[in-house]
């Protein structure tokens, strides 16, 4: 079928079309006009000079620097209880009474078997006067040779069995005192007093409910009393992070129950034993109790990344606290060692590299390796990708501390050098010395992201 004159004009049209496109680009190429990028696009950042300060976080419940707990020595029936949960109490003041009637008796019972071993003492002194008398007549009788010897001994031995029952009864007199002694502590305890001032944090027991006194197993805890004006965070510092933090070192402090405010704190005691936790399984974990003094509320501007609470501006006194309650949960940032004027490049830049299989350029890895790669053990080493002359060059580095974006560099960097930190991909396994490079513009990430989008 022929084709109509008009169909014939439009494949003229789009061969001539077709054909300028080709004759632009193969010229536009053989121009330079249109140059193909080459290389692995990279992001960088400046290895600058700034303060790191390294944290360690942990979580953890607000509880009271001192909380006593009363529990009573006695057991019986509680007959007078004239404090309340959240009472405020002074050192002495009173906090209940125990039923004394049969502390009473036993108080009683006591004084009666002191006066009956005083009496039986007079009355061993009296046996002992008559024997001793006896025996001085008989020892006079027996030397003029007027009775025989066996009388003589039968009084001898009546005196000395004298002296022996008034020891026994000396002995029996100091023991009836001390269970009149102790009948009469017991007879005391059943009135407990307040160790401390403080607020009566707890309270777990009513009038008239009986308790049991710690002489019986553990006892009845009837109360607790705090101070509830000094208080503190204990916090689970896990075992790697536990031997960077000390006794003095600063820290900050996020309650839960008041997001808008932060507190100033104090590490006070680390404990020396460990909270095991799944012992024996793949779960175990392994943390140290860390108790932090809290001082006071301070404003930390949002813009400041480390908030380095140095100890001398830790203050002496506590700083007026909100009502913080114990048993509130939050978070700890123990600031534990801080670097000022420090090389540092974003964490992400640093990586590891084997030695025996790449090498900074210059560097030629041993003979026996470049024939059997397999000859040698790993030599792996921390190293960052420098950007120079539009090509990644490898340098060996050594770190020190870090905080939640930067790491200090100890060696291998001056400070203003370009560093590469990402593609993740590239800076952890492809990038190789020498090989081409192209800076990622800055805000071209976002469009793209932006327009996948």
């Amino acid at each position: 079928m022929a084709l109509s004159k008009a169909t014939r004009r439009l494949l003229i049209i789009l061969a001539v079309l077709l054909g300028l496109l080709v004759v632009i680009g193969v010229g536009g190429r053989a121009l330079g006009l249109f140059k193909q990028e080459a290389g692995i696009e990279v992001e960088v950042a400046k290895a600058e000079r700034r303060d790191i300060t390294q944290v360690v976080t942990a979580s953890g419940r607000v509880q009271p620097e001192v909380e006593v707990t009363i529990s009573p020595d006695v057991s019986g029936e509680i007959v007078e209880l004239p404090v309340r949960e959240g009472d405020r109490v002074e050192k002495g003041q009173l906090l209940a009474r125990i039923r004394p009637d049969f502390y009473e008796a036993q108080v009683q019972q006591a004084e009666a078997g002191v006066a009956q071993a005083r009496a039986t003492l007079k009355q061993r002194e009296a046996d002992l006067l008559r024997a001793e008398g006896e025996f001085k007549r008989q020892k006079a009788l027996y030397e003029k040779q007027a009775i025989s010897a066996s009388d003589f001994e039968a009084a001898r031995t009546q005196y000395e069995v004298a002296k022996a029952a008034l020891e026994a009864a000396r002995y029996a007199v100091e023991s009836a005192e001390a269970q009149l002694r102790e009948a009469r502590e017991q007879l005391a305890k059943t009135i407990i007093y307040a160790p401390m001032s403080g607020i009566v944090s707890k309270l777990d027991v009513e009038l008239g409910e009986r308790v049991v006194g710690t002489s019986q197993m553990a006892g009845t805890e009837m109360m607790r009393i705090a101070r509830l004006d000094q208080m503190e965070m204990e916090v689970e510092v896990n075992e790697n992070d536990v031997v960077n933090v000390s006794i003095g070192d600063t820290a900050t402090i996020h309650i839960d129950a008041y997001p808008e405010r932060t507190f100033r704190g104090v590490v006070t005691e680390i404990a020396n034993s460990a909270r095991i936790t799944s012992q024996g399984t793949q779960e175990q974990v392994t943390n140290f109790p860390v108790k932090v003094r809290i001082l006071g509320t301070v404003a930390l501007p949002e813009a400041t990344p480390s908030p380095v609470a140095r100890a001398e501006e830790v203050p002496a006194s506590a700083e007026l606290l909100p009502p913080l309650r114990p048993g509130m949960s939050g978070t700890v940032d123990i600031y534990t060692k801080t670097v000022f004027d420090a090389v540092a490049v974003p964490i992400q830049a640093v990586t590891v590299r084997d030695f025996n299989r790449v090498r900074p350029e210059g560097e030629t890895a041993p003979a026996d390796t470049a024939s059997n790669p397999l000859a040698l053990k790993e030599d792996l080493r921390k190293v960052v990708f420098l950007v120079e002359n539009g090509k990644a060059k490898m340098v060996e580095v050594q770190t020190g501390i870090s905080d939640d974006t930067y790491i200090e560099i100890t060696a291998g960097l001056q400070g203003g050098e370009t560093v590469i930190i990402g593609p993740y991909r590239a800076v952890s396994q492809t990038l190789r010395p020498g090989m081409a490079v192209r800076i990622q513009q800055p805000g071209r990430g976002r469009r793209i992201m932006a327009t996948v989008q």
